[in-house]
């Protein structure tokens, strides 16, 4: 009875509105702003075989479209790849790494699985691990570039993104290869320092999950064209053909059978991006969604961000630090955004320390996060004067079971 007091309480206070849309998650993310399946989806070539040309054509659309809106060079290739981001990162890993050192450069969780693939799968005999706990960054001028480097743009679980790309040398030596899935499409890529680089449609474009996207410069080229592997390629992982780059994979002919239907959406927000004023349009509403939250951290000298330098906190995947509360009653709290229909999914990553992980990418809208802002303040005083302590049991046992 007492716990659903509270929430009647929580869900009927006097504070400014709820967030018209309540999902903050780090991925899947938001879709676009006004998106419905049946608007988004009203052409999609349902039934029909990827390799007919109406299906053929939707997959060369998109790809010209990505290419256009990251405004990359005429001579970098790019495709749509299985598995998500993660099958983009194994597939260069296991085709590229092996006639060099490798750096793997990591301050969060997935970049710490790259590190662990490198050294127990691909067993590379010259392996370095240049790591940093969540927060800050790793001494990037320390890294070897006679190395193939690997590294994250932005740490999605850390909410810590690299300053810029001055640590990577035009003259450098190895390839770097670089893991965007959370900073393509919301921040500025030097496309003259990065030789491969990889995301996934559900981040900054809130499309679907389970496709992945490849791009490659002409360094990369040249040493898929060069160099042979010691091990066996998947099928899934080929990316040449008869010692050549497999052309056909950058020009529609995709390596497995993919849903037409994701496909739709990846050009519905494609359009929507394009019609934002492209790049440079969808980083200045991530900006602006980043700026709520400053204005909300200085306000409240309770909560903190996680990364410790200002000019490496990410403007998509933001981490804070909630100082006077412990983990318990941060579980707490996110369970009561969550029953409140308020914020969904904005609990730390599960590797990370106790907090917040709000999702500030270009699909979400300024206006639900400063709607976010008052509900958050409101739930931790109710939680920390131990207003709904009685509550953490049930609450958190009831998200953990469904």
């Amino acid at each position: 009875v007492e716990s659903h007091r509270v929430l009647a309480s929580l869900t009927h206070m006097a504070a400014p509105p709820k967030p018209k849309c309540p999902n903050f998650s780090s991925g899947p993310c938001a879709k676009r702003p006004g998106y419905t399946p049946g608007e988004a989806l009203s052409d999609t070539p349902w039934g029909r075989s990827h390799r007919a040309p109406i299906g053929l054509n939707k997959i060369k659309e998109s790809m010209a479209m990505t290419r256009e809106i990251l405004k990359l060079p005429k001579d970098y290739h790019v495709a749509m790849v299985p598995a998500s981001d993660t099958g983009a990162v194994e597939m260069v890993m296991w085709q590229l790494l092996g006639p060099r050192g490798v750096t793997v450069c990591h301050w969060e969780s997935f970049g710490g699985g790259w590190y662990e693939d490198a050294k127990d799968q691909l067993k590379l005999p010259k392996l370095r691990n240049l790591t940093a706990p969540f927060g800050v960054l790793p001494d990037m001028d320390s890294i070897d570039w006679n190395d193939d480097v690997i590294f994250t743009w932005n740490g999605t679980t850390s909410g810590v993104k690299v300053k810029n790309g001055d640590f990577i040398p035009a003259n450098r030596g190895g390839l770097s290869i670089c893991d965007a899935t959370s900073a393509a499409f919301a921040m500025d890529i030097p496309w003259d320092k990065i030789d491969v680089l990889t995301y996934s449609w559900q981040k900054c474009l809130g499309g679907e999950g389970g496709h992945g996207m490849l791009i490659l410069g002409p360094r990369a080229v040249e040493r898929l064209e060069s160099y042979k592997p010691t091990i066996p390629i998947p099928k899934i992982f080929r990316l040449t053909k008869k010692g050549k780059l497999d052309k056909g994979i950058f020009n529609g002919s995709v390596i497995n059978t993919p849903s037409m239907a994701c496909f739709e959406d990846y050009l519905d927000a494609l359009k929507w991006a394009k019609g934002c004023g492209g790049l440079d349009g969808l980083i200045a509403r991530s900006m602006r969604n980043l700026d709520v939250i400053k204005k909300f951290v200085e306000a409240n000298d309770w909560m903190e961000f996680l990364a410790k330098d200002p000019l490496t906190i990410s403007n998509t995947s933001v981490c804070l630090v909630i100082k006077d509360l412990d983990k318990a009653q941060v579980k707490t709290l996110t369970a009561m955004l969550d029953r409140s229909k308020v914020a969904y999914d904005i609990g730390s990553y599960r590797d990370a320390p106790a907090g917040l992980r709000i999702w500030c990418g270009p699909t979400v809208e300024t206006s639900d996060l400063e709607a976010l802002m008052p509900w958050i303040s409101y739930v931790h005083d109710k939680v920390k004067a131990g207003s709904i302590k009685k509550m953490k049991i049930i609450v958190t046992d009831g998200l953990a079971a469904g």
